[in-house]
């Protein structure tokens, strides 16, 4: 499979694929700024193994939710390969949306595939992560980590001594995570692979609902969490 994640047709126009500098949009200082808190994001940028592919969203938010899991199973794939290889833990292909999608912003564009792809792929070892464009976060620890320039999906190989804590309200997932071995396996051999169904298949595996003030752009969407 190619390094750089074949176009989407459709919701998703491709604007640039696989690249350590994107041009559609400055990530250089935030990424730098990130180093402070992730222990491979430095080596990892230094040897060129941190990798931006940039979609714009161009289609109503059911598609465009489609194809951003799409892409993101298509980057999973591409890297499971790679992770077992020299380096493979400094590896990181980033999914990144721009643009705007009447009736929904991109939290609620983000969460369902973010969703999905995390079941889907933690018992083989990978990890989605989320970020929202000008969100500040603050760790479990109580750090504040930067706002992000724009919207995207992280995906890299899972550390397993590290991941699962940040799982704590998906035990479960969080146990799978923590045991992950990739055997080459289909993760869809017992899943749909229509995005209906995969969308209707992660229900099952949403924790139970925490009470929070509703946002108007994401009814019925999972937990928000960067990790």
């Amino acid at each position: 499979m190619s390094a750089a994640p074949r176009p989407t047709a459709g919701a998703l126009r491709l604007v640039e694929a696989g690249t350590t500098r994107p041009r559609s949009v400055d990530i250089g200082d935030y990424a730098h700024r990130m180093t402070a808190h992730c222990p491979y994001l430095a080596p990892s940028l230094q040897q060129g193994l941190t990798t931006w592919t940039v979609y714009r969203a161009d289609g109503d938010a059911e598609a465009v939710q489609a194809e951003l899991f799409h892409a993101g199973a298509q980057a999973a794939e591409w890297l499971r390969p790679l992770l077992s290889r020299p380096h493979g833990l400094l590896r990181c292909e980033n999914i990144v949306l721009l643009g705007e999608v009447p009736g929904m912003g991109h939290r609620g564009l983000l969460a369902w595939p973010h969703w999905a792809l995390k079941n889907l792929y933690g018992p083989v070892g990978v990890m989605f992560g989320k970020f929202y464009a000008g969100e500040e976060e603050v760790t479990a620890a109580g750090h504040r980590i930067p706002a992000a320039p724009a919207s995207f999906l992280p995906v890299r190989a899972a550390v397993r001594r590290r991941d699962p804590r940040f799982l704590h309200a998906t035990p479960d997932l969080a146990a799978a995570l923590a045991a992950a071995d990739d055997d080459g396996r289909d993760v869809f051999e017992h899943t749909p692979t229509q995005w209906k169904d995969i969308r209707t298949w992660a229900r099952d595996h949403l924790p139970p609902p925490t009470p929070s003030p509703s946002s108007p752009d994401t009814p019925a969407t999972p937990p928000r969490s960067s990790s």
